[in-house]
């Protein structure tokens, strides 16, 4: 059974097998998470997302998809891509958020990962409501029964996004 865990502030200094990047689909770095994961780890990341578009992922990474790549410089050993969707008020694409949680921890299984961190996906420049976004985060990983990942932490940078968490997990348990 997997434990899931809170923890507020920077998830590229936090200590895990992987840490799961919500990178946008050119995986050659962004903003947020995305750019604060490209700096920190440094250029042995865009080496590989650039080998990584150069192969198999020409047109980029689909929405709801992961794909790992090394940590470089990152307290980790991995880091897992994953593209989240934009929130859109007339139209559902909670499947979509659902699918990068659970194909990241498919990914992270794969490579023997005990511990994996998350970001909270899509809550930021792609307009996820919070409270949603959590509820399918927390959703997901919980229902990842088919994983040897033993410890999932949910990194989260403010108290707001920290709060909305702890209440999900609460109101979960």
């Amino acid at each position: 059974m997997t434990t899931i865990s809170l923890a507020q502030g920077d998830i590229t200094r936090f200590h895990a097998d992987v840490i799961v990047n919500a990178a946008n689909s050119s995986l050659l770095g962004g903003g947020g998470v995305d750019g604060a994961i490209h700096r920190r780890g440094g250029p042995a990341i865009l080496a590989e997302c650039r080998e990584l578009r150069a192969g198999h992922y020409g047109k980029g990474l689909a929405t709801g998809q992961a794909v790992a790549t090394t940590a470089g410089e990152l307290d980790a050993r991995w880091v897992v891509h994953t593209v989240g969707p934009v929130w859109a008020a007339d139209e559902d694409r909670s499947a979509l958020l659902a699918s990068c949680y659970a194909e990241s921890l498919r990914v992270a299984d794969g490579l023997g990962a005990r511990t994996v961190a998350f970001p909270a996906i899509s809550t930021g420049v792609y307009g996820w409501p919070m409270d949603d976004g959590a509820r399918i985060a927390v959703e997901t990983v919980r229902a990842a029964a088919l994983t040897s990942v033993e410890d999932v932490t949910f990194v989260l940078f403010d108290d707001r996004a920290h709060g909305v968490f702890a209440a999900r997990l609460g109101d979960d348990s």
